[in-house]
């Protein structure tokens, strides 16, 4: 069992900076590919980014490539998403997911293990 815990969201205008972490425990951190989704009220889950078990390997929705970035911290068990020019339609709530390997990253049901999400806002 692999438990995850989101941080880092908060109220903040339009252009400003944000970072998540996602910590996680139990399982084996460096077995597992981590992705950051997003839900807006009265939407669907969303594809945010996707990073690959090493590390090495990130992927972006078209919406936020270029904007946000995703890394992780195999030492410390976590992963963050780095959010620069942050903007209104950005808002939702973030989630962290893990899932064994890296096909179909991009499909919230490839994802076993879910955080409780952080909430991000921002204003214009």
């Amino acid at each position: 069992q692999v438990q995850l815990v989101e941080s880092g969201g908060g109220l903040v205008q339009a252009g400003a900076s944000l970072r998540l972490s996602c910590a996680t425990s139990g399982g084996t951190f460096n077995s597992y590919a981590v992705g950051w989704f997003r839900q807006a009220p009265g939407k669907e889950r969303e594809f945010v980014a996707h990073i690959s078990r090493s590390g090495v390997g990130t992927n972006y929705a078209g919406a936020v490539e270029g904007r946000f970035t995703i890394s992780r911290d195999n030492a410390e068990n976590t992963v963050y998403l780095q959010m620069t020019n942050l903007k209104p339609e950005d808002t939702a709530a973030y989630y962290c997911a893990t899932k064994s390997g890296s096909n179909a990253y991009w499909r919230p049901g490839e994802y076993t293990y879910w955080g409780q999400g952080t909430q991000v806002t921002v204003s214009s």
